[in-house]
């Protein structure tokens, strides 16, 4: 005599019994999760502020240029009844020193304009960078601009005249080495970066299984 076969389960209790294998259902957003985002037009806006801004402390760069960097002294003479200026002391390396004070000066900007860019807006965004980037720049323009502005005339032949043959007088102050004005852009965006990857806010990591229970 064979045993009787079990019968199989009714239909609603198939259904109810879930698979090992099978995906859950995606779990809700759990409290204190970090949100999305400010739509793009408060981004674009901020975007705006953090150019202006920054690139008008361009203005401070130029001054602190002007005060710090050293002066290249010019002498002025006469010359078969012509006015000749020359540099005074050939050797001298006061015209790195000005290139020099620049960049300290622009990376110095950089990294505290990055700083407070970073720490009143943390999630930062890809238009936030590029302000930065965009003001940075600006900003070594326009320090640039002042600081040659600030400094001793650029008609050196009648400051050589003003002063009188054999004085020693300053140069205009100049940028020789254009790639100064990088400096500025590139330590911003990189101390920026190197913030949000390792401060920034972290997207919640949603649990994948079984649930329990």
């Amino acid at each position: 005599m064979t045993a009787p076969l079990t019968p199989p389960p009714p239909p609603h209790e198939q259904s109810s019994q879930a698979s090992p294998y099978s995906h859950p259902a995606w779990p809700p957003s759990p409290a204190g999760a970090v949100q999305d985002g400010p739509g793009m037009r408060t981004e674009l806006r901020e975007a705006a502020l953090v150019t202006v801004v920054v690139a008008l402390a361009g203005v401070l760069l130029g001054v602190l240029w002007n005060w710090l960097a050293p002066r290249v002294p010019l002498v002025g003479e006469v010359t078969d009844g012509s006015w000749v200026v020359y540099l005074k002391d050939t050797e001298g390396e006061q015209r790195i020193g000005v290139d020099g004070t620049f960049t300290l000066l622009a990376l110095a900007f950089g990294v505290v304009s990055a700083v407070v860019v970073f720490l009143l807006r943390r999630r930062g965004g890809v238009p936030l960078v590029v302000a930065l980037g965009v003001g940075g720049l600006l900003g070594a323009l326009l320090a640039w601009r002042v600081g040659v502005w600030l400094g001793p005339t650029s008609d050196v032949i009648g400051h050589a005249k003003d002063v009188g043959r054999g004085v020693t007088f300053a140069a205009p102050l100049q940028l020789g080495a254009k790639g100064a004005l990088l400096a500025w852009p590139v330590a911003g965006l990189v101390v920026h970066l190197g913030l949000t990857a390792l401060f920034g806010p972290r997207d919640p990591e949603v649990p994948y299984g079984v649930p329990k229970g």
